[in-house]
């Protein structure tokens, strides 16, 4: 039984560098109540990603300052309650997610938790390739982003949808 709902669609949306965040000019991805959260949603989650052939998994929340990874790219699946993070640097765009909710964003994508509730648990992972790294913006992180970015590899997987997911489609080099 697939703990994905039917007829699911990102939302698509393209951050621009900003000078201390790069971004990526693949488009970040937010599926809206995609994953069916009862019983153990982190095992939910994570069973969804492993599937799907994303791994070194994590449980935890959103740091609450501004950070991207410049050599992968990371999905972050809403296990529980909710919170209203800034995707994309200052200049990007708060949003509000919640159980059920799954972001995808390609290496660069700046994030920061703003706020959230006190039960908020996320579940991330990541394609196959180097570990995460962590950025903070700043001028010198962001002008060696510029060089890493480029040579993260497009993963062959949608962590939602698997081999024929939107982001299989959307993300091109």
């Amino acid at each position: 039984m697939s703990a994905v709902k039917a007829g699911i669609e990102p939302q698509a949306i393209v951050f621009a560098d900003d000078g201390l965040v790069p971004n990526n000019p693949m488009p970040f991805l937010v599926y809206k109540g995609a994953v069916e959260v009862g019983g153990d949603p982190e095992a939910t989650i994570e069973d969804l990603f492993a599937r799907n052939g994303w791994g070194a998994m994590w449980r935890n929340g959103v740091y609450d300052f501004a950070h991207y990874h410049a050599t992968v790219h990371e999905v972050l699946g809403i296990a529980r309650g909710r919170a209203r993070v800034q995707f994309g640097g200052e200049r990007g765009r708060a949003l509000d997610i919640a159980a059920g909710d799954v972001a995808i964003l390609p290496a660069g994508t700046g994030h920061q938790c703003l706020s959230a509730s006190d039960d908020f648990s996320v579940v991330g992972a990541y394609p196959p390739g180097p570990p995460m790294d962590l950025q903070r913006p700043s001028p010198e992180n962001h002008a060696r982003a510029l060089k890493t970015i480029p040579r993260v590899a497009v993963p062959a997987t949608d962590p939602v949808l698997g081999r024929d997911g939107p982001l299989v489609r959307l993300w091109h080099r």
